[in-house]
């Protein structure tokens, strides 16, 4: 499968080197351009591209940068992106420490999933926000093992969801439905399962004790 990932940090940088490390074929971009990707497509045979050439032929596209970099990301970014593909929200919302304010989160009440999929003219699945990026490396497991964890999925789109589950559990990780994207504050940060190492049966029982108030450590506050 064609895999564009958008954002070499630690959870585009592993997510590189496990999806290469599965056959895909893999174009990374991030912020600073190809040349400084040199070292990663060394280690793991991707194609290093800028942001706009990253969705070009990709049935799936990763999109792992920074929220307040969304806006900026290319204009038709999905213009040659195979028919059917889905993208992939990695993305939580970090007022106080990196994003600042924005207003669509915190004066409309969007989920930061919906705002990423106003920005991006796409409809997205959110997965991995609340995984911790080493665990892509260290964590899989294969289906049936009592240590597998279990990663909350979250979109409206049901075949895209259904193409992101597949390929998480690839990855070596359970999944679990969190939902609509309108549901996807279960999961955002300070939410019960953002972070939470489990199986199935955990993962369900912390989205299902989440609240809708967004904690005071993940509002912007002037």
């Amino acid at each position: 499968m064609k895999i564009g990932i958008i954002g070499a940090g630690n959870i585009g940088g592993n997510l590189t080197r496990r999806l290469t490390a599965l056959g895909h074929e893999v174009a990374v971009a991030n912020s600073r351009g190809p040349a400084s990707l040199k070292a990663l497509a060394e280690e793991t045979g991707a194609t290093p591209v800028t942001a706009a050439e990253a969705a070009r032929g990709a049935s799936v596209v990763i999109v792992t940068v920074p929220l307040k970099a969304v806006p900026d990301l290319p204009a038709r970014l999905f213009e040659d992106a195979a028919e059917g593909f889905a993208v992939i929200d990695t993305n939580n919302y970090y007022p106080r420490q990196r994003d600042g304010r924005i207003s669509g989160i915190e004066d409309e009440g969007l989920t930061e999933s919906r705002w990423t999929e106003q920005q991006v003219g796409h409809p997205v699945v959110k997965a991995f926000n609340g995984t911790y990026a080493q665990d892509l490396l260290d964590r899989p497991r294969p289906a049936g093992d009592p240590e597998r964890i279990a990663v909350p999925v979250a979109g409206d789109d049901q075949a895209a969801k259904k193409t992101v589950r597949a390929l998480i559990d690839e990855l070596g990780f359970d999944t679990v439905d969190a939902g609509g994207l309108d549901d996807s504050w279960r999961q955002q940060p300070g939410t019960p399962v953002y972070g939470l190492r489990a199986g199935v049966a955990a993962v369900t029982e912390a989205l299902a004790q989440a609240s809708p108030n967004r904690p005071a450590d993940f509002r912007f506050e002037d």
